[in-house]
Parts: structure tokens; sequence; C-alpha cells
């Protein structure tokens, strides 16, 4: 993450619930955007939690399904169907990428996503080359 957002300092912190750090809030709060993407290392901790917690903030919350992982296959599909019943809102990696983007004829944004798909895409890139 460092790599792509150079300029933003990491908030250092020992919560499992990143929501219950009122650095992040504010950090949330100063862009005055109610709807959050989420992506966590552990789905039912880091992830779930920090959702259902901004969802009772009243953000519309999006997570990204395939950016964290749990200890069983079960554990991580319980949290992610629990975010789901909340009414947060599941995307993958990929489909959050693709509707930042929106088209591939916008060309100011196109050399940097083409760039992120080329280092971390996967079979995916091999359709752009």
């Amino acid at each position: 993450m460092q790599a792509v957002f150079p300029g933003q300092t990491p908030v250092d912190r020992t919560t499992m619930n990143f929501w219950e750090d009122t650095r992040v809030v504010e950090a949330v709060q100063q862009t005055g955007r109610k709807k959050v993407v989420i992506a966590a290392l552990w789905t039912a901790v880091c992830r779930a939690i920090a959702a259902l917690s901004a969802l009772d903030d009243g953000y519309e919350v999006y997570f990204v399904s395939d950016a964290s992982a749990e200890v069983t296959k079960e554990a991580h599909e319980m949290a992610i169907q629990r975010m789901i019943q909340a009414g947060a809102v599941p995307m993958t990696w990929l489909q959050v990428r693709l509707e930042w983007q929106r088209d591939w004829a916008r060309q100011d944004t196109y050399a940097a996503v083409i760039g992120v798909a080329k280092e971390h895409g996967g079979g995916y890139d091999l359709g752009h080359q």
C-alpha cells in the first residue's frame, strides 16, 4: 500500500478494530466522504468488525472480499455473510480497480491502473499484454 500511496503516513496501532482508533475515524471524516472501501488482513476481526462499526456510524461500506483471509474457509465466508447481512457491499480487488478506472479511454489514470495490473494482476494482466 505504501508503494501505491507514498504520501500517506501509516497509522501505527494495536487495536483489532481500526474503527476504534480515533485517528483513523478522524482521517476518514476529513475526506468528507460517506463511502468507505475496506480491506484488511483478517476477514472476521480486522475487516468485519471495522465494517460493522463504520456502518453503525452511518457510512456506506464496501469491502474487498478477496483482500483478506481467515483461519478457515468457513470463517471467511461467515464473516462475509455477516457484513452483507449488516448492509456492507462485497467487491473483489479487480472490480474495485475497474470501477475506479471506469473506462480504458480515461487516459489520465490508464498508465497507473495498467501498472498495478502488470505488477499484481496475475492472469488478468495477460489480456493487456
